[in-house]
């Protein structure tokens, strides 16, 4: 039965941030990502893994640099290393 004309007892799906945007990736999924490629950057393709690593924990983060984001604040960390890593090695 409807709210007799009081149009605030039923929202749609969406109010209230309850849910994701379904066009991208999840920001956990993207921080998971970086963080596997940093990982395998410390090993193999350096100059490459590691900025794709700051990239995704930077898409990861959004605009916090809060705890929620761990993964995406050591993906860019080690991002970063990665990459100094395979420069110094290139020189």
């Amino acid at each position: 039965m409807t709210g007799f004309g009081n149009t605030r007892t039923r929202r749609g799906p969406r109010s209230h941030g309850r849910m994701r945007s379904r066009t991208g990736p999840d920001r956990v999924t993207l921080g998971i990502v970086g963080l596997v490629c940093a990982v395998a950057g410390l090993f193999v393709l350096g100059i490459v893994l590691g900025p794709v690593a700051i990239v995704c924990g930077r898409l990861a983060m959004g605009r916090r640099w809060s705890g929620a984001h761990i993964p995406a604040v050591v993906a860019v960390a080690l991002g970063a290393i990665d990459t100094l890593l395979a420069i110094l090695w290139l020189a």
